[in-house]
């Protein structure tokens, strides 16, 4: 690589970061915040070293197949990668990177955030209180569900699901979850956290289920219409981890229909397209994808990317490869 490498930044990053891309590297930046074509996110890798994508770019096997030799590293913007083909990427001799650890304390806080807001009714109050429609305290009026002494199954025990329990059980919340492998026993013992070997028989027993795994082959649509009507009729599913973990049809089926009764969702199947039905229901609360959008933690993300592409430059392995050697 060129003592100053050229990438191609895909998406407008945070001020900080891109003035640090300046400094040490030739970015080619997106200014207008502008989602590129397959075509045209091929066409400004000419020439460069490095691309730096977001989750919202799709770079599947046809994408990076025709990525020009010159490109090396994909250093994501992100800490989940489902959006690229990672054999595609090995067969290339591509280094993939990504983000992880800096947004664990931020995604956490939205999910508990969620779990708060769904059962007391808070955005939909206020909504009222907005539209001028709230004429004044009324004692059976806006009731929802206290969330203490509840049980919160999280599907998902990674970083972010431990956070997510440790915030929970300040809320007097009794933590239980499922997981691929379950996790050490001195981290059981200090969440307090019982283990379900079988996702069917935690699901029937929750009042609270959190979704914090990631979106693999494995995980797609894991939530699926079965699974779904396992839950009780008063449980609440919140997800903040990516939305192809839920069939979002038969969520929405559902919700409709009082099965359950009600959802946080800060994801969605079909991002940033929404069920228009989801949309009409006051029973969920919808967000768009806001679970990493704090300062700090774009501001770690992008500082994250930058050592990763310096370690590289410098032959060395990037801190946090997901694939690839150093060169």
């Amino acid at each position: 690589m060129s003592d100053k490498p050229v990438l191609v930044v895909t998406r407008k990053l945070p001020t900080v970061v891109e003035e640090r891309l300046q400094r040490d590297y030739h970015p080619k930046l997106n200014p207008n915040d502008r989602l590129y074509s397959s075509d045209e996110l091929v066409g400004l890798c000419d020439g460069a070293s490095g691309m730096m994508p977001c989750h919202t770019e799709q770079l599947t096997a046809e994408v990076i197949a025709r990525l020009p030799a010159s490109i090396k590293i994909i250093a994501n913007f992100s800490v989940g990668v489902d959006h690229c083909d990672l054999d595609a990427a090995r067969k290339r001799g591509i280094t993939v990177t990504n983000t992880p650890d800096v947004l664990t304390e931020d995604t956490a806080d939205m999910t508990m955030a969620l779990i708060l807001a769904v059962p007391r009714r808070l955005v939909e109050g206020e909504r009222i209180v907005r539209s001028g429609d709230w004429s004044g305290w009324s004692p059976t009026w806006m009731l929802g569900h206290r969330i203490f002494g509840k049980r919160l199954g999280i599907i998902g025990m990674g970083r972010i699901g431990q956070a997510v329990a440790r915030r929970a059980r300040g809320f007097g919340l009794s933590i239980h979850y499922h997981n691929r492998n379950r996790v050490h026993e001195e981290i059981e013992n200090e969440l307090e956290a019982t283990y379900w070997e079988s996702l069917d028989q935690m699901l029937a027993h929750m009042d609270f289920v959190s979704v914090n795994c990631p979106h693999t082959p494995a995980t797609y649509h894991l939530l699926s219409a079965r699974r779904l009507k396992l839950l009780q009729p008063h449980a609440v599913i919140v997800n903040t981890a990516r939305g192809e973990v839920i069939d979002e049809n038969a969520l929405t089926q559902v919700l409709q229909s009082g099965d359950i009764a009600g959802a946080g969702l800060d994801v969605f199947e079909h991002s940033p397209a929404v069920n228009p039905k989801l949309l009409a229901l006051d029973n969920v609360v919808l967000l768009p994808h806001m679970g990493s959008a704090t300062f700090e933690g774009r501001g770690d993300m992008g500082e994250k990317v930058v050592i990763n592409i310096q370690t590289f430059v410098d032959d060395h392995t990037p801190p946090d490869r997901v694939i690839g050697d150093k060169f």
